[in-house]
């Protein structure tokens, strides 16, 4: 039997759509100039008789001033309108969105415990408390590594424990959040479950910071969207991060949408990210992505690390080895000075 709905959560779901529906109306009506307006109702009068053509005159105006109410009562959560102070999420003491470039590196995918704790080590070594690792992998072939789910999952916690750091990692279903909720400090929802909407809801009742990821050809306005899912649900402590979106370029990976950071931090009172690793797919390429995502307003910097990356179980044409990660951490400390952040936020 399936489970019976909730009919004051169907009415709240109602409630969203109608809102948005009423403001895509109010956009296509703004677009029509004021003659082209005129013409259509003339068409509209010649076509019904007059009884029909003012009741069509007062719906319309009902529904105007329904719209008007609508807007007003259900400010979308994470719309300026709705919040002007700036979100700062804090991850066990890395203040996310305080003004600060905060990189989070590590493996793309846990594949033994010696391989993270020699990454963890060299993150340690550049202050680095942010440690990223995927223990659940969706590949787009299925006959490619899945990860090592919750042990791949534990050996990471424990990593991150011993060097006093926090786990960022993907997770795919509600029914693996709750085995995985003690294990993590960050729930990343992926590109492919950015519109996962059960998904979204689940961690939107859970008090964990959520990563969320922009799908693969989401439009800026459905990736606010799907974080409305999230902060609708109580959890405020979203992070945005823009990771490319396919286009028809073939130089790189993905397209990473640089401008989509300012639109995002104008729109939006949330943190957010860039990860080069996946928009650009190309090493060569970290460091200047990094600079100009810094430069345009993101608060932080996602990549990957790996001891030896042409062994790599996944993504290894795009996963920095300890060298390049610290070649890559030189260039940006030696970029990231007060006066560049201070030029930055003005």
């Amino acid at each position: 039997m399936p489970a019976e709905r909730n009919p004051k959560d169907e009415l709240v779901n109602i409630n969203h759509e109608l809102a948005f529906l009423l403001r895509k109306r109010s956009e296509l009506l703004d677009a029509q100039s004021a003659e082209e307006c005129k013409r259509r109702m003339k068409e509209a009068a010649s076509i019904f008789d007059g009884d029909t053509y003012d009741a069509l005159q007062a719906l319309l105006k009902d529904i105007e001033k329904m719209q008007s109410n609508t807007i007003k009562t259900h400010s979308l959560l994470y719309s300026r309108k709705s919040q002007r102070k700036q979100t700062v999420v804090d991850v066990n003491g890395n203040l996310i969105g305080d003004g600060n470039c905060h990189f989070i590196m590590g493996p793309c995918s846990v594949e033994s415990v010696e391989q993270v704790n020699q990454t963890a080590s060299e993150m340690k070594k550049r202050g680095l408390q942010l440690l990223r690792g995927g223990a659940f992998k969706p590949r787009t072939s299925p006959y490619d590594f899945q990860g090592l789910g919750m042990e791949g999952l534990r050996s990471l916690s424990k990593t991150a424990r011993d060097h006093q750091m926090a786990v960022v990692t993907e997770i795919m279903s509600p029914s693996q959040l709750e085995e995985a909720y003690d294990l993590l400090d960050v729930i990343q929802i992926g590109a492919r479950n950015m519109q996962n909407f059960e998904l979204l809801k689940a961690v939107g009742r859970t008090g964990k910071p959520v990563l969320l990821k922009r799908g693969l050809a989401a439009t800026i306005k459905e990736f606010m969207l799907a974080a409305e899912y999230i902060l609708r649900e109580g959890n405020n402590h979203v992070i945005l991060c823009e990771r490319g979106i396919r286009t028809f370029g073939t130089e790189t990976r993905n397209t990473l949408d640089i401008s989509s950071v300012p639109i995002l931090k104008q729109e939006t009172h949330l943190p957010v990210i860039v990860d080069v690793a996946h928009s650009t797919g190309r090493k060569d390429l970290f460091i200047p992505a990094a600079k100009a995502a810094v430069a345009i307003g993101a608060d932080g910097v996602m990549a990957e690390v790996h001891p030896n990356p042409v062994s790599a179980l996944s993504d290894a044409g795009q996963q920095m080895n300890h060298q390049e990660f610290h070649d890559f951490m030189d260039a940006m400390e030696h970029f990231l000075t007060p006066k560049t952040l201070a030029a930055i936020h003005q």
